[in-house]
């Protein structure tokens, strides 16, 4: 079975070319269905307002590692990964259904501890935990979560709505998730020769928490509100910076320029990227779990937003076929990969 030469291995597609694969012939049948596979969150015309439903999953050895992650805060991690996607879409959380696949490995309390964490993040975000399903597994953990939101139909930000010249911006600083993840997976190394050992850890408090326990920007759709701001297109930065930013130029159809020395990295970030030889530019770009929302805004909200520590200027869209490109100070220009999470490459 599955001998057959002539097949295609999945890592030669990845994860997003296995979504379009399979998904190429969905056909919608219901008028109310107004976007289905393709943004951060399918679509769902409610009348007044769309309803948005986005579902994620995490499993034990591939996104998360036991060994090093508290219960507490993956619990409160699964939430938080589904409602950055209800916000990429400029809207609201309002509910959430969880799914668990456990083993018998773990007991009752280990499951409690995961749910303090959901019920944590629930009470944070203002979000009702509604339903779910428990069943058991073979493989180790399981979590899956889905988010429900809404958004004011003039409000909606879907991935294809940029707009040549528009300005690129990004919320709070990139690869402290990813620089988080190297240190963790560094004195996980080190625990498994010599168990005695105590981590090294004084100074990582910021990027572990933003590798264990992110948070979601829930604040900046209101900040979108009071400044009377629009986003013409939006997704959230959970698979590095330019992977996210190909997304949106192709769904837009547009190129885009984005400037080295504007990609905000935090200084701890910056300093542990040093310490392990990786350029903190790369790993901002790269490095993805960041949970922050990228998003195109049009040129004239330049005076709106110069003063807003929250949003980073970053660079702006270019003409279609003009290709993805980041600028350094020199003024040469490096073509963008999406080399960020991919869920089948081979190791």
């Amino acid at each position: 079975m599955f001998e057959n030469s002539g097949q295609t291995d999945l890592s030669q597609l990845g994860e997003f070319g296995l979504i379009e694969l399979l998904t190429k012939d969905a056909k919608k049948v219901q008028s109310t269905t107004q976007l289905g596979v393709g943004d951060d969150a399918a679509v769902i015309d409610s009348g007044d307002r769309y309803t948005l439903v986005s579902t994620d999953m995490l499993l034990e050895g591939v996104h998360f590692n036991l060994s090093y992650a508290p219960l507490k805060h993956l619990g409160y991690k699964s939430v938080v990964v589904n409602l950055s996607d209800i916000y990429a879409m400029n809207g609201t959380p309002r509910q959430i259904t969880v799914s668990i696949g456990v083993s018998s490995k773990f007991s009752v309390e280990a499951l409690e501890e995961i749910y303090a964490g959901i019920h944590l993040a629930c009470d944070f975000y203002q979000v009702d935990l509604i339903g779910g399903d428990t069943t058991s597994s073979k493989a180790g953990l399981v979590i899956s979560v889905t988010a429900i939101g809404t958004v004011e139909k003039d409000k909606i930000a879907y991935r294809s709505g940029a707009k040549e010249n528009d300005l690129i911006c990004v919320t709070g600083d990139l690869g402290g998730a990813y620089m988080g993840l190297q240190v963790l997976e560094r004195e996980y190394a080190v625990f498994k020769g010599a168990p005695s050992s105590q981590p090294d850890l004084e100074g990582m408090d910021y990027i572990l928490e933003r590798q264990l326990k992110p948070e979601a920007q829930r604040g900046l759709v209101q900040l979108f509100e009071e400044k009377g701001l629009q986003p013409t297109s939006m997704i959230d930065v959970s698979d590095g910076l330019a992977s996210e930013l190909i997304h949106l130029a192709k769904a837009s159809d547009l190129g885009a320029t984005i400037y080295g020395d504007k990609v905000p990295v935090d200084h701890v970030t910056s300093q542990v990227a040093e310490e392990f030889k990786i350029n903190p530019t790369v790993a901002a770009l790269n490095g993805g779990e960041d949970y922050e929302l990228l998003f195109t805004l049009p040129l004239d909200s330049y005076e709106k937003i110069k003063d807003i520590p929250e949003i980073r200027m970053i660079g702006h869209m270019t003409e279609k076929g003009s290709g993805v490109y980041m600028a350094d100070q020199a003024g040469n220009k490096i073509t963008l990969e999406a080399q960020g999470w991919n869920a089948f490459k081979q190791d």
